[in-house]
């Protein structure tokens, strides 16, 4: 006969009932009781509803490195854009958002290859001059941050981002 252990259950124990109320399990799409979730049980930490599918529905991984990045999952929104970008390698939005999020991951060398791959395929356009642009920016590259806004403010004037990007750029220049 086998000798159990009542250290280990206790611990399995404690480990199941910690559990029982984590959130985190919402995150991950089940319910405490490690059932599918419903729409309505999907709860980010903070409190924000977000958007889900029922089982029947798969998301894109498109779709899903949206979903991490506005929920700041940086790391989970970087495997699903790598992986959108993988699977389309013409799909100029899955390599902004790769880069973007190595951007706020600080992966800066990987966010670069990603920014070079969305330019090959869709040329300078304004939202990838901003979003390179404010990669230089956070890095702290005013020289290279500034050439990149300049250009996308060129080809879109009126783009709120762009302007705020620009502004931004201005004071960090100032402080220097």
């Amino acid at each position: 006969m086998a000798k159990t252990h009542p250290s280990l259950s206790l611990v399995c124990a404690a480990l199941a009932l910690g559990l029982a109320g984590c959130e985190t399990l919402a995150v991950a799409g089940l319910k405490p009781s490690g059932e599918p979730a419903t729409a309505a049980a999907l709860v980010l930490p903070d409190g924000a509803a977000v958007a889900t599918r029922s089982p029947e529905q798969p998301r894109s991984d498109l779709d899903l490195g949206k979903e991490h990045f506005r929920a700041e999952n940086y790391g989970l929104a970087e495997l699903h854009f790598r992986k959108a970008a993988e699977a389309s390698s013409g799909d100029v939005e899955a390599w902004l958002g790769l880069a973007a999020a190595y951007d706020k991951l600080r992966r800066f060398e990987l966010a670069d290859r990603a920014y070079a791959r969305a330019f090959k395929i869709a040329g300078p356009t304004p939202e990838l001059l901003n979003n390179r642009g404010y990669s230089y920016m956070l890095r702290g590259d005013v020289k290279r941050a500034s050439r990149d806004l300049a250009e996308a403010s060129l080809k879109d004037p009126g783009d709120e981002r762009i302007r705020n990007n620009l502004r931004a750029l201005d004071e960090r220049a100032r402080r220097l």
